[in-house]
Protein backbone atom coordinates (compact mmCIF):
# COMPACT_ATOMS: atom_id res chain seq x y z
CA UNK A 1 0.00 0.00 0.00
CA UNK A 2 1.37 2.86 -0.90
CA UNK A 3 1.93 6.19 1.94
CA UNK A 4 -0.31 8.96 1.19
CA UNK A 5 1.00 12.99 1.85
CA UNK A 6 -0.78 15.98 0.68
CA UNK A 7 0.12 18.18 -1.93
CA UNK A 8 -0.86 21.14 -0.01
CA UNK A 9 -1.10 20.92 3.81
CA UNK A 10 -3.69 23.32 3.92
CA UNK A 11 -6.28 22.18 1.78
CA UNK A 12 -6.30 18.76 2.07
CA UNK A 13 -7.71 15.97 -0.21
CA UNK A 14 -10.30 15.32 2.37
CA UNK A 15 -11.36 19.00 2.35
CA UNK A 16 -11.62 19.27 -1.14
CA UNK A 17 -13.55 16.13 -1.59
CA UNK A 18 -16.35 17.58 0.41
CA UNK A 19 -16.77 20.59 -2.30
CA UNK A 20 -19.46 20.21 -5.07
CA UNK A 21 -17.36 21.69 -8.25
CA UNK A 22 -16.63 20.32 -11.86
CA UNK A 23 -15.21 19.40 -14.10
CA UNK A 24 -12.15 18.48 -11.61
CA UNK A 25 -8.46 17.83 -12.59
CA UNK A 26 -7.29 14.86 -10.17
CA UNK A 27 -2.89 15.64 -10.18
CA UNK A 28 -1.38 12.81 -8.40
CA UNK A 29 2.74 12.59 -8.06
CA UNK A 30 3.83 9.43 -7.32
CA UNK A 31 7.43 9.01 -6.24
CA UNK A 32 8.99 4.74 -5.55
CA UNK A 33 12.13 3.38 -5.21
CA UNK A 34 13.99 2.32 -9.10
CA UNK A 35 13.57 -1.51 -8.61
CA UNK A 36 9.24 -1.30 -7.86
CA UNK A 37 8.48 1.00 -10.97
CA UNK A 38 6.98 -2.05 -12.61
CA UNK A 39 4.85 -3.07 -9.90
CA UNK A 40 3.42 0.86 -9.35
CA UNK A 41 2.93 0.57 -13.07
CA UNK A 42 0.88 -2.56 -12.95
CA UNK A 43 -1.12 -1.45 -9.94
CA UNK A 44 -2.16 2.35 -11.69
CA UNK A 45 -3.33 -0.01 -14.43
CA UNK A 46 -5.63 -1.99 -12.66
CA UNK A 47 -6.39 1.26 -10.61
CA UNK A 48 -6.96 2.96 -14.47
CA UNK A 49 -9.44 -0.44 -15.50
CA UNK A 50 -11.18 0.44 -12.37
CA UNK A 51 -11.75 4.13 -12.89
CA UNK A 52 -12.97 4.05 -16.56
CA UNK A 53 -15.73 2.07 -15.87
CA UNK A 54 -16.83 4.76 -13.39
CA UNK A 55 -19.96 7.57 -13.90
CA UNK A 56 -18.09 11.04 -14.35
CA UNK A 57 -14.64 9.50 -15.46
CA UNK A 58 -13.58 11.39 -18.22
CA UNK A 59 -10.05 10.19 -19.20
CA UNK A 60 -6.82 9.94 -17.60
CA UNK A 61 -2.61 10.08 -19.03
CA UNK A 62 0.18 8.82 -16.54
CA UNK A 63 2.97 10.84 -16.64
CA UNK A 64 6.89 9.49 -15.81
CA UNK A 65 9.74 12.23 -15.23
CA UNK A 66 12.96 12.04 -17.28
CA UNK A 67 16.30 10.87 -17.29
CA UNK A 68 15.93 7.82 -14.89
CA UNK A 69 13.43 9.58 -12.82
CA UNK A 70 11.21 7.21 -10.40
CA UNK A 71 8.60 9.98 -10.38
CA UNK A 72 5.25 9.95 -12.00
CA UNK A 73 2.51 12.11 -12.78
CA UNK A 74 -1.18 11.38 -13.14
CA UNK A 75 -3.53 13.28 -14.57
CA UNK A 76 -7.47 12.43 -14.61
CA UNK A 77 -9.89 14.14 -15.59
CA UNK A 78 -13.52 14.26 -13.55
CA UNK A 79 -17.45 15.56 -14.46
CA UNK A 80 -17.15 16.60 -10.91
CA UNK A 81 -15.96 16.03 -7.44
CA UNK A 82 -18.49 13.87 -6.95
CA UNK A 83 -17.78 11.42 -8.65
CA UNK A 84 -14.52 11.48 -7.61
CA UNK A 85 -15.51 11.06 -4.37
CA UNK A 86 -17.91 8.18 -5.11
CA UNK A 87 -14.64 6.45 -7.00
CA UNK A 88 -12.02 7.01 -4.65
CA UNK A 89 -14.60 6.20 -1.38
CA UNK A 90 -15.34 3.05 -3.37
CA UNK A 91 -15.05 -0.37 -1.33
CA UNK A 92 -13.37 -1.73 -4.46
CA UNK A 93 -11.06 1.24 -5.28
CA UNK A 94 -10.01 1.15 -1.70
CA UNK A 95 -9.16 -2.98 -2.00
CA UNK A 96 -6.68 -1.92 -5.11
CA UNK A 97 -4.93 0.72 -3.22
CA UNK A 98 -3.51 -2.20 -1.80
CA UNK A 99 -1.41 -3.77 -4.51
CA UNK A 100 1.04 -0.54 -4.84
CA UNK A 101 4.34 -1.39 -3.75
CA UNK A 102 5.18 0.15 -0.06
CA UNK A 103 7.74 2.37 -0.96
CA UNK A 104 5.40 4.67 -3.27
CA UNK A 105 4.16 7.50 -1.85
CA UNK A 106 0.90 8.81 -3.36
CA UNK A 107 0.36 13.12 -3.60
CA UNK A 108 -3.07 13.52 -4.74
CA UNK A 109 -5.06 16.57 -4.98
CA UNK A 110 -7.72 18.05 -7.27
CA UNK A 111 -7.70 20.99 -9.34
CA UNK A 112 -10.28 22.76 -11.79
CA UNK A 113 -8.71 24.32 -15.31
CA UNK A 114 -8.26 28.00 -15.56
CA UNK A 115 -9.12 30.98 -17.90
CA UNK A 116 -5.85 33.14 -18.66
CA UNK A 117 -6.35 35.46 -21.46
CA UNK A 118 -4.37 34.92 -24.11
CA UNK A 119 -2.94 31.63 -23.03
CA UNK A 120 -5.76 29.05 -21.79
CA UNK A 121 -9.19 28.40 -21.86
CA UNK A 122 -11.54 27.00 -18.86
Amino acid sequence: MPRFEELNTVVTLTKQMDTDEGPIVLINLFTVDALDEDALLKAWAHDADFMKAQPGYISTQLHRGIAGSSTFMNYAVWQDVKSFRDTFCHPEFQRRIADYPSSAVARPHLMRKLAVENQCVA
